[in-house]
């Protein structure tokens, strides 16, 4: 699944007529490279939107992805998952965000050759923060040497950057309409079922305009 539905009010005016997975970095919309990493084999793709859905409907009109509109109101991105599984079918499912950009290996296929359903209710890819370009803050999570995580909880940790394998069973137990899947994540933390990797490769978050520069370098670089 990869999340398309927010409003992009940190993009300013470059949102007000357009959706912030259709703005361009190098030429290519935003939900154009995360479609690229998703490839041929990952299943059912499904796209969650809400504002100015109608365009980002006739921008995926004759791909082979599912839309899960949410037209009343943003249901966060546990919310906007539940509401997607009908689409989706069975665990576990990937989930991407389309507001970033990526170098070296497919963020994709790492997790999908790190996961082990046995020990795993979640997998996290992540970065160290001052790998992370485009993101301010120290972190949001530590890496055991076991592989599993827990909160940074104000040390320097590392940044989660929208990918994830996840067992989406626990989003049935969540008595909330509208809300973030760091709910369920920290249901699966306590159980000790939550793991994260480090990414192979660079990073950078488009929430902001200054974003689409810093990602515009990082892919140059990353061609080079």
């Amino acid at each position: 699944m990869i999340f398309a539905a927010g409003l992009g009010t940190r993009m300013g005016a470059l949102t007000a007529n357009r959706p912030k997975p259709l703005i361009k970095v190098a030429g290519k919309p935003l939900l154009d490279h995360a479609l690229d990493l998703a490839g041929a084999d990952v299943g059912q793709i499904v796209v969650n939107t809400h504002y100015l859905s109608a365009q980002v409907a006739r921008h995926l009109q004759g791909r082979s992805v599912a839309l899960s509109d949410e037209p009343g109101q943003i249901l966060e991105t546990g919310g906007g998952l539940r509401h997607a599984l009908p689409l989706l079918g069975a665990d576990p499912v990937m989930t991407l965000n389309s507001d970033a950009v990526w170098t070296g290996q497919n963020p994709l296929t790492q997790l999908a050759a790190h996961w082990d359903a046995d020990r795993m209710d979640a997998l996290l890819l992540m970065l160290p923060a001052r790998q992370a370009t485009g993101h301010a803050g120290n972190g949001d999570f530590l890496i055991g040497a076991d592989g599993r995580i827990s909160r940074a909880a104000g040390k320097p940790g590392l940044v989660y950057l929208g990918a994830q394998i996840l067992k989406t069973d626990g989003l049935a137990h969540i008595d909330k309409t509208v809300f973030s899947l760091n709910l369920l994540w920290d249901a699966m933390i306590a159980q000790g079922r939550a793991f994260g990797i480090v990414h192979q490769g660079g990073w950078c978050d488009v929430g902001r305009p200054e974003g689409i520069a810093q990602a515009e370098s990082l892919l140059a670089a990353g061609n080079v």
